[in-house]
């Protein structure tokens, strides 16, 4: 995992956007010839340079391994490479899903509700002082696309609902996570026992 002292909540610029992260990865891996900032922003070079800036900061985080899934896997594959990579570099989603969603998930509560969402940034906000400094408009942003990065990766069925899913891996990003910290399986709501039959 990587060390973060704050939380880092410019995921808000983006979300997880998958397959813009695979063009990023491409694109540093020297296979892609391509203005990546353009492309990214869809014509608006500003809104591409945020994003890439951001994605190779995400980049970063992955294991050679992990880089190999994503450029080479299948769609669910990258999804689930991108969602990894994701919780490495954003410390408040990954707190999210390991201390709210998968505890919901392992005493069969399968809805995530709005106040536990709110009892978690509160929760958060007492031992990160500089959440208490974001706006109200900022506050909604990132509860907005927290849940939109659940629903992305697969975690909940929607927005709305927020149904957790079970989760059912590919053996490509099974490989590369046990290649680097099983406990990253603890994103996909894995229990402990099923870890450790894992690594055995």
């Amino acid at each position: 995992m990587v060390a973060e002292k704050k939380y880092r909540f410019s995921f808000t610029a983006s979300s997880l956007r998958t397959r813009a992260f695979v063009s990023v990865v491409e694109y540093l891996d020297g296979n892609k010839d391509e203005d990546i900032e353009l492309a990214l922003g869809m014509g608006k070079r500003s809104t591409g340079k945020r994003m890439y800036v951001e994605m190779q900061k995400w980049s970063e985080c992955l294991t050679r391994v992990q880089k190999e899934a994503l450029l080479n896997g299948s769609f669910k594959t990258q999804n689930e490479i991108a969602f990894v990579a994701a919780c490495k570099y954003y410390r408040f989603i990954r707190d999210f899903v390991l201390e709210v969603v998968r505890e919901k998930y392992l005493v069969y509560d399968y809805e995530i509700t709005l106040g536990d969402y709110l009892s978690f940034f509160r929760r958060k906000a007492e031992e990160n002082q500089e959440m208490y400094e974001l706006s109200e408009v900022t506050q909604n942003k990132v509860r907005q696309v927290t849940f939109k990065i659940l629903e992305q990766a697969g975690l909940i069925d929607n927005v709305r609902s927020r149904m957790i899913q079970p989760q059912m891996i590919e053996s490509e990003t099974r490989n590369a996570i046990l290649n680097d910290n099983p406990d990253l399986f603890k994103i996909f709501l894995f229990s402990d026992f099923d870890i450790q039959n894992m690594k055995a």
